[in-house]
């Protein structure tokens, strides 16, 4: 990801045309601006942070408590047994 991404601007037929290379830049952290004519009318933003790896451990504390017969056999599907 850029330390200090550039702005792209494009117009509406253009971003159309090439949508996932478009997408694929906001991804990589670029500023990706959608205009009509020379009009500025929306940003194309990543939603979720990427890049970021994966923390083992990263769920500790989530799960309080487990009663005893959690894994053990379910009574509605001994006939399938």
């Amino acid at each position: 990801m850029n330390q200090n991404p550039s702005m792209i601007q494009t117009t509406i037929h253009e971003a159309k045309t090439h949508l996932s290379r478009y997408i694929r830049l906001a991804l990589e952290g670029e500023e990706v601006i959608i205009a009509k004519g020379k009009q500025p009318l929306v940003k194309l933003q990543c939603l979720f942070p990427t890049g970021q790896k994966r923390r083992l451990g990263g769920a500790a504390g989530l799960i309080v408590e487990m009663s005893d017969d959690f894994d053990s056999p379910l009574e509605d599907f001994n006939e399938y047994s």
